[in-house]
């Protein structure tokens, strides 16, 4: 990477120009106990409860939460963006780095699929570098050949999904050192693999933009909070052309309840990591069963010997629901399945043995 990057480079013009919508509640220090006569709510509540404050617009930076977050990670809040899911966050990068019909993302499939569909939403043409076939891992030399200077964005997910399994840390380091763009990292399930989070080098890459969430090994998927995890600069850039309140009082005050919970957290993933353990050794058991891919995910990828539709519609006749990507490329025959409860789990065992 060029030791003269500037982040500024890399942002769009009409970006730079922008001028962001100012919400009542950026202009001081959020403090609930203020009088608030600013933003034209009801002063006299909602109907909810009395008690409840949800009548005040939420905090639009999220300030408690980030610092929340920021102590469990041991970072700066100052580098953490909060969004709607991480959706929201790939939305922004697209919105901040890249030219419609001009620039190009590169992803490497088979991987999230919102990385593409976002790029197509802007206009923004989406190169797919596909994972090496037997091993899933980065394509480095066929990368090299892709990359150009309308490369502006690089989605790499880590441990990938539908996958399961880590890419290799040198291989993710080598595209962060040659390419002058933006690599996203997304590490949405780097709590149940025992591969260390790039988090901690933000300082030294001020183009790497990581992205967890909330919403797998903390179990809060239905609050909606991704996480990004970048330079100051870069933060400063998602904070600017963001939504005034993309986080909602609820999902604010929920999630800084589930983070005090430490313990339950570490119980849970434990229990998850216990079962992932059971699911890989039993699905190996069952002859439609032909491979079981290594998983540092909280899912398994699990390739069928039999048709996998109608596999698909046979759990479904017994109220089971997996996710049927064998449409997906070089997961031909594969279905992703989640980690669930021991009973659950259980339960699918014995249909898929039952199963001729």
């Amino acid at each position: 990477m060029n030791s003269n990057f500037d982040i500024n480079n890399l942002v769009m013009d009409h970006i730079k120009q922008l001028y962001p919508y100012l919400s009542a509640r950026k202009e001081y220090s959020f403090n609930q106990n203020a009088i608030f006569l600013d933003a034209n709510e009801n002063s006299f509540g909602s109907p909810l409860s009395s008690l409840n404050s949800y009548h005040r617009y939420p905090d639009p930076l999220q300030i408690e939460l980030k610092h929340k977050i920021a102590e469990i990670k041991n970072i700066s809040s100052s580098k953490i963006f909060l969004g709607n899911g991480s959706d929201e966050i790939i939305d922004i990068i697209y919105r901040i780095f890249s030219k419609p019909r001009i620039d190009h993302s590169i992803i490497f499939p088979p991987t999230y699929g919102m990385y593409e569909v976002s790029g197509k939403i802007h206009g923004v043409d989406v190169i797919k570098v596909l994972l090496i076939k037997k091993t899933y891992q980065l394509d480095i030399q066929h990368f090299r050949k892709i990359v150009n200077l309308n490369s502006k964005i690089i989605f790499i997910c880590s441990p990938n999904n539908p996958t399961g399994n880590n890419l290799k840390k040198e291989d993710i380091e080598t595209i962060i050192e040659e390419f002058n763009g933006i690599i996203v990292l997304d590490e949405a399930y780097i709590d149940f693999s025992n591969q260390e989070s790039f988090y901690k080098k933000i300082d030294k890459y001020p183009n790497l933009i990581i992205i967890h969430t909330l919403s797998k090994s903390w179990g809060l998927a239905g609050l909606r909070i991704g996480i990004a995890i970048a330079s100051e600069a870069i933060i400063q850039w998602m904070n600017k052309i963001k939504s005034p309140y993309n986080i909602n009082n609820i999902s604010q005050e929920l999630a800084i309840q589930a983070l005090d919970n430490k313990d339950l957290f570490f119980y849970n993933l434990k229990k998850i990591l216990s079962e992932r353990k059971y699911m890989s050794l039993a699905l190996k058991t069952i002859p439609i069963v032909k491979k079981v891919y290594p998983s540092d995910a909280n899912f398994l990828l699990v390739k069928l010997s039999c048709s996998p539709n109608k596999f698909y519609k046979y759990l479904l006749q017994n109220n089971i629901i997996v996710r049927n990507i064998s449409q997906i490329l070089l997961c031909n025959n594969c279905l992703r399945i989640t980690i669930g409860t021991n009973e659950e789990n259980r339960f699918l065992i014995k249909k898929m043995q039952e199963y001729e």
